[in-house]
């Protein structure tokens, strides 16, 4: 799923709304009050690396990504955040995206 959370810079001066993908399991976001996402970005500069999962907007496992630009989901970027914190649900992957972000995930966490 895709989530729009506000999320603070790292300078602690503000706070930018952003997409971001929950990975958590559905378990644990029905019993704990944190959430597991990593970010969303524009800048797909990266997008070879296995770290990375591309999500075309033009392609048709996007269309319901909710996602306004062609992005990449970072799964090298993982954060955890209380659920008030997200603000709705953009969009939805489906499970062709999803088991792509399943293995960047493994690779950035040395799980494979």
């Amino acid at each position: 799923m895709s989530f729009c959370s506000k999320l603070p810079f790292a300078s602690r001066t503000g706070a930018k709304t952003r997409p971001m993908l929950v990975v958590q399991n559905d378990r644990n976001n029905a019993r704990m009050k944190n959430t597991i996402l990593v970010f969303i970005t524009s800048n797909v500069s990266r997008a070879a690396e296995p770290t990375q999962v591309l999500v075309d907007i033009q392609s048709p496992e996007a269309a319901q990504s909710g996602l306004k630009q062609t992005s990449v989901i970072s799964c090298e970027n993982i954060l955890t955040v209380v659920q008030g914190d997200i603000l709705r649900t953009i969009g939805h992957l489906p499970d062709t995206l999803m088991r792509r972000v399943d293995l960047a995930l493994k690779e950035s966490l040395a799980l494979t």
